[in-house]
């Protein structure tokens, strides 16, 4: 490895880190002052007004940051750049005017198109999934990719119902990362790393430790809903072809957990005769919390399981093991976790039963 990519990848994180830090302290104060907060009440856990900004800081020092110390190629990366402004200004709206789930979806849509077509990412190269051969999607990829797009996008913002929980989609970005460096694609692996550790600096004050008891900043919609499109944008680019740095199926592995429990609820909530898009608590990270787990516990636990299945994924790739075996085992977990999940009780059970001691009622 050059050493000057070496230093880059020391520097310029570290940057991107510090300036997320120095940006939160006084645009948390702002946001409280023009009461752009998120208050207390309902189905939410939080018991005072915090201010839902941390994905628009993360996000635009992230894009700014890229372009003006150029990691970031704006003739690659534009139609990233495009999508990601219709979906931080499009929920940094939702975050004040709650806008309805069906007209978001159709924003989604509207940015996942724009990579789609625009940014000529698609999801065409899917492996050898089935021991049959590679599958192609074809004329199929348009589709196929811009419904992925979608999925990923709600699932992110589906997910992020815990304080700490963003760091699971780290886990993500740091496996990405992980096997852009080994594969020698250091602009890409740059560009993650720096992306971490705006994530990394938003966590400093998410995240639930011995010197903070409660979040005090919020990813809100904006931010999740970037974090979606950027994971599933990333996904795509390391898994294009037979060269890439990433099988596909391990990329399935890596983005599980979200595309695991967001489908368990549109499952669910169609077999209640219910919108799939209405808003619950029957999320993986609510059995937890209806278990008795404290939040600190339980975000620790869902992202060593992010890591986990991530490291299945790459790892099974790397020690040869069938992709046929992954896949089936991949399909086997979804449905396990779409029949456990038709009823949220049996989870709280089971997570009692395995974690007691860590339970507190």
């Amino acid at each position: 490895m050059p050493e000057h990519a070496l230093v880059s990848l020391l520097i310029h994180p570290l940057i991107a880190f510090i300036l997320v830090v120095l940006f939160v302290m006084p645009f948390r104060k702002l946001a409280r002052l023009a009461g752009i907060v998120d208050a207390p009440g309902g189905r939410k856990q939080h018991d005072k007004a915090i201010p839902p900004i941390g994905g628009l800081i993360i996000y635009i020092i992230f894009m700014f940051y890229g372009l003006i110390s150029g990691i970031v190629d704006l003739n690659q990366y534009w139609p990233l750049y495009m999508a990601l402004v219709v979906l931080l200004v499009s929920g940094a709206i939702d975050d004040q005017h709650a806008i309805h789930a069906r007209v978001k979806f159709f924003i989604h849509i509207a940015a996942a198109a724009l990579i789609a077509f625009m940014g000529n990412v698609q999801a065409a190269y899917l492996g050898d999934l089935f021991g049959f051969g590679v599958v192609w999607t074809g004329f199929m990829s348009y589709p196929f990719t811009i419904t992925a797009i979608v999925l990923l996008i709600n699932a992110l913002n589906l997910m992020d119902g815990m304080d700490g929980l963003a760091g699971g989609v780290s886990v993500m970005f740091g496996w990405f990362l992980f096997a852009s460096f080994i594969a020698g694609w250091f602009s890409q692996a740059l560009i993650l790393a720096v992306l971490i550790a705006c994530i990394m600096g938003f966590l400093v004050f998410n995240i639930r430790n011995p010197w903070r008891r409660k979040a005090s900043l919020f990813l809100g919609d904006a931010g999740s809903m970037s974090l979606g499109l950027t994971v599933a944008w990333f996904a795509v680019h390391l898994a294009r072809g037979p060269e890439s740095p990433i099988e596909p199926i391990a990329v399935a592995w890596i983005i599980g957990f979200p595309i695991f429990d967001t489908c368990a609820q549109f499952y669910r909530r169609a077999c209640e005769g219910r919108d799939p898009f209405s808003p619950d608590r029957g999320h993986f990270h609510h059995h937890f919390i209806d278990a008795g787990m404290p939040v600190h516990y339980a975000s620790v636990l869902i992202i060593a399981l992010v890591a986990v299945m991530g490291a299945i994924g790459l790892g099974g790739v790397a020690i040869g093991l069938p992709t046929v075996i992954l896949t089936i085992i991949w399909i086997a977990l979804l449905g396990a976790h779409i029949v456990v999940s038709r009823r949220p009780e049996r989870y709280v059970k089971l997570i009692r039963r395995i974690f007691g001691r860590l339970c507190v009622n």
